[in-house]
């Protein structure tokens, strides 16, 4: 039996490829499974011995497989043991739709061995013996052995089990060859494993209200570092998938954007006028009102515009379908269906189902990657798709700052609605938390004066820039959302003043020699007036072009 431990250059002449070295210097294994590389921070430690947990159905001998044929794939050998698990012939057969299955891999580079008999009739030593044959024979540079409780049970003393750990350890790691144990979930019987193992990797199925929820949790992983927390997961036709947690994935974005920042206009001349030129690129905008409002047709326009300029946009959204959001904008008189055409601007829509919220972010920010375009737009419609997609609500602060940090550090400008209450008149924040991440605040809301609806706008916050401060009357036209130039028509209605033909007396200003004034005067807001004992009226002032 040759125990004698191989060279590196031997390692890697039989390694065929598989196996890259990561920054650390450490020799890796790729698992080939969706996302668990990066939670592992490149894949397990060669010649490691980990073990997997998990309630029956969470996915252990799943992964065990994946893990395999993936291995197989990229030149590696491997061999499968099974000993109080299902049958060969029905594991494959439920393996068999998934993509990753390969026919041709069977036999050749997988073996699967039932070594069920031998741990009955043999006991450890038996077992012990017959895995280092395959493994030698086979040149196996992978093992799973799936149904590891089995072993334990058979152990005569208590400490028979950790020796046969230790055993399999030195044997493995001398011929560099990562095994797997996949094993129940049992604190009482895991105990000893865990101790002796490189690491532990613990697979969950549960049910939140009426929900399913897959995570894979990393316990123990020695000689690195790994993505800890639960992290979202799932098994589909491609296997299982993995989607690491948003706030621990990007917890260390640059500490500034390399990109010199430049103005990112609206397209709506007055809007821009109070913004300054527009908002800065690579910040985050919240647009807070209630349904009906013109959330979307803002968001429209923003991206418009910068298609016009020659900049891309991308539209993520939840709640309208891309006919339904083409006919809108056309409604208004936004041509988004010649942007997209031309591959400006990109739809990408989710419907508001079941999601994972990790599985969002994780796709918005792929296809910003992979597009690979400067001065990017981004509209989020609808940041409640994102909540609701939160198994628990309380990530919500944490995942959201994640999500924003990286969409700066790849140097996007984002704006995302957030719904506010329909029936209230004061202006709440819904989250003061989101609040405080993002840079500027746009709020849209409707005022009703004398049985009439109208729409007031207003900025309530942006850093690193001048604004004005001032409430203006906003209409939705055939031309989209169109701004008045003062903020006299917002401070009759907001006073509670009748307003007759506001829109006919602000454009009429434009054209008179006392529009400098106006101007100027936009600059104190006037927006709010209190109503004396006596009746009568005066202005609330506040400070215009603030710093935030």
């Amino acid at each position: 039996m040759d125990l004698e431990p191989r060279t590196e250059e031997s390692r890697r002449a039989r390694w065929d490829g598989e196996g890259e070295v990561q920054e650390d210097g450490v020799p890796r294994l790729s698992t080939g499974i969706h996302r668990l590389d990066s939670i592992l921070c490149g894949g397990f430690l060669r010649g490691g011995i980990y073990s997997v947990m998990g309630p029956p159905g969470s996915g252990k001998t799943l992964l065990g497989n994946q893990l395999c044929f993936h291995h197989a794939s990229t030149g590696g050998r491997a061999i499968y043991v099974t000993l109080l698990a299902e049958s060969h012939a029905r594991m494959l057969l439920h393996i068999r739709p998934m993509s990753f299955f390969a026919p041709d891999r069977v036999g050749t580079s997988i073996q699967f061995v039932n070594a069920f008999s031998v741990l009955e009739q043999q006991g450890l030593d038996g077992l012990q013996d017959l895995l280092r044959r395959f493994i030698r024979e086979s040149k196996a540079t992978l093992a799973v052995i799936d149904g590891t409780q089995a072993v334990e049970a058979h152990a005569e003393k208590p400490l028979g089990f950790q020796k046969f750990l230790r055993e399999l350890q030195a044997f493995t790691g001398l011929l560099d060859c990562t095994v797997l144990l996949l094993t129940p979930t049992s604190p009482s019987r895991t105990q000893a494993e865990n101790t002796m193992v490189d690491g532990v990797l613990e697979l969950s199925h549960s049910l939140l209200g009426p929900r399913a929820v897959r995570e894979l949790t990393v316990h123990k992983f020695r000689g690195s570092e790994s993505l800890a927390g639960r992290h979202e997961m799932e098994i589909g036709r491609d296997g299982m998938i993995i989607h690491p947690r948003t706030e621990v994935q990007f917890n260390r974005p640059p500490s500034r954007a390399g990109e010199q920042r430049i103005r990112m206009p609206f397209g709506i001349p007055e809007l821009d006028e109070m913004t300054h030129g527009g908002i800065v690129s690579g910040s985050t905008t919240m647009v807070l009102g209630p349904p009906g409002v013109g959330k979307t047709i803002l968001g429209l326009q923003f991206l418009a515009h910068g298609a016009s300029q020659g900049q891309p946009g991308v539209y993520f959204g939840f709640f309208e379908t891309p006919p339904r959001l083409l006919e809108k904008a056309r409604d208004v008189g936004i041509d988004l269906e010649s942007y997209c055409q031309e591959g400006l601007i990109e739809v990408q829509w989710q419907p508001p189902l079941e999601h994972y919220v990790d599985e969002l972010a994780e796709r918005l920010l792929e296809r910003i990657r992979e597009r690979k375009v400067e001065r990017l737009r981004v509209f989020i419609d609808g940041f409640a798709g994102f909540k609701s997609a939160l198994f628990y609500p309380e990530r919500l602060p944490r995942f959201f700052a994640a999500l924003t940090h990286e969409l700066r550090n790849l140097d996007v400008t984002t704006i995302f609605a957030e719904e506010a209450d329909l029936f209230r008149t004061e202006i709440k924040l819904p989250d003061e938390d989101l609040a405080a991440v993002v840079e500027n605040i746009l709020v849209l809301r409707n005022v009703e004066v004398r049985s009439q609806l109208h729409r007031i706008l207003s900025i309530r916050k942006m850093r690193e820039s001048d604004y004005d401060a001032a409430a203006r009357e906003f209409h939705i036209t055939s031309r989209g959302i169109e701004v008045a130039p003062s903020f006299e028509s917002a401070e009759a209605i907001l006073s509670g003043q009748e307003v007759r033909a506001t829109r006919g007396r602000e454009r009429g200003r434009q054209a008179s020699p006392a529009r400098s004034r106006t101007r100027k005067g936009s600059r104190e807001s006037a927006s709010v007036r209190k109503v004396t004992k006596g009746g009568r009226k005066g202005p609330t002032r506040g400070v215009a072009g603030r710093r935030s």
